[in-house]
């Protein structure tokens, strides 16, 4: 079939397969490109097939020679309907990595259920014996505790007043006012629920319960902090709380890793356009400047450009992983230049639908979102027939 993208208010409902391998082996190329990081040697990461938790998989695997197991919950093709983009994602990994030599299995379902962790872990026992890095990247607006059979469901509101601010629709251009209520207790306990990190204990728990986890074995989740114009609806809202839960259970399980000799480690990364960023209010014309700036100063990065500069510069420099004062990794530090922020700080103020494709980068906002669902790459000949039935080799 011929496959285009279709577009529903912030979603993409199609997914392209040849555009997504290109993807793949685009990032792949990048990790071989920068040499060789003496890093991990068997890794899991839970949140596998797109983002910052594929940029993980690929520096692991081709930049360090990583055998790696992959979870994910994402939607298989059917005959005339496309799969998620990151099972295509997934697929053309695998692929590159097996003909690369390199071990490579995924999981597909639901990492909060009790059942995937019990299917990883026997996969771990059996294949890898034990892993030495754990990178936790899930992204989900919804999650049902295993243990209680609650589900909860994440919101993103602020916390004691009413948040007004620009934003702009990126697929139209049009810059304009938007106002979101406040959370109630519930909203907040809900989102640290799905998105704190009660999760990511459980799964270093399991892992360590059954000898799982090497010694010096290192685990990583990823957050997000960002400027003060984005604050008072990201980092001291409801999601700022999850991700403040997120990044004190580092500490948690850093001391229970500690008879191991091995580290939690939580990185602060980027803004970076995602499906979750782009249906947040604010984040897009954020980005959009943010973007417009970083590029014309040299320093702006994908995913895969700060993962590879994680894993090289931080987690496997030869010495101490630099922190801050809170413990935290640092790889947003080009994003919050002081020198950069005040540039984004004046652009906001003179931002409207008439002057941002001047002083923003929409273009390459709205390029970047399309290249997640594998559209918009050099070499792809999207008039040609796809097929959109594609196997991930491990998952039978």
């Amino acid at each position: 079939m011929i496959i285009e993208p279709r577009m529903r208010g912030f979603i993409c409902l199609t997914a392209h397969p040849t555009g997504a391998e290109q993807n793949v082996k685009n990032q792949i190329e990048y990790v071989k490109s920068k040499g060789e990081i003496a890093g991990p040697k068997k890794v899991l990461v839970i949140g596998a097939s797109t983002g910052f938790g594929l940029a993980s998989r690929i520096t692991s695997a081709f930049g360090s020679g990583a055998s790696t197991i992959g979870v994910f919950f994402e939607k298989p093709p059917v005959e005339g309907k496309t799969a998620s983009p990151g099972w295509y994602n997934s697929a053309a990994f695998e692929k590159e990595a097996h003909k690369a030599g390199l071990y490579a299995k995924s999981i597909n379902g639901d990492a909060f259920s009790n059942e995937i962790k019990r299917e990883t872990l026997d996969l771990i026992k059996a294949d890898l014996g034990q892993v030495d890095l754990v990178i936790y990247s899930l992204a989900s607006p919804v999650r049902t505790n295993p243990n209680t059979g609650v589900t909860h469901r994440s919101v993103l509101k602020p916390i004691g007043q009413t948040f007004t601010n620009k934003t702009v629709d990126f697929h139209t251009g049009k810059v304009s006012e938007v106002s979101i209520a406040p959370a109630n207790e519930e909203d907040i306990e809900n989102t640290v629920a799905v998105m704190g990190g009660e999760d990511w204990a459980m799964w270093i728990d399991a892992l360590k319960d059954e000898n799982l986890l090497a010694e010096g074995a290192t685990t990583v989740a990823y957050s997000y902090i960002g400027p003060s114009l984005t604050e008072a609806v990201y980092r001291k809202g409801t999601i700022g709380r999850a991700k403040d839960h997120l990044e004190a259970t580092a500490f948690t399980i850093g001391d229970s890793l500690k008879s191991l000799g091995g580290k939690a480690f939580v990185s602060v990364n980027k803004a970076l356009v995602t499906q979750a960023s782009s249906a947040i209010p604010v984040i897009p014309l954020y980005i959009s400047l943010l973007y417009k700036i970083m590029k014309e100063e040299g320093i702006h990065e994908g995913c895969i450009e700060q993962i590879q500069r994680l894993f090289q510069d931080r987690l496997y420099n030869g010495s101490e992983v630099p922190v801050d004062e809170k413990g935290r990794i640092r790889i947003d530090d080009w994003e919050m230049r002081e020198d950069v922020q005040a540039k984004v700080a004046k652009l906001w103020l003179e931002a409207t639908t008439e002057s941002l494709p001047e002083i923003g980068d929409l273009a390459g906002y709205r390029s970047d979102f399309l290249n997640l669902f594998g559209f918009e790459f050099a070499g792809v000949d999207y008039n040609a027939e796809a097929n959109e039935v594609v196997e991930i080799e491990s998952i039978k």
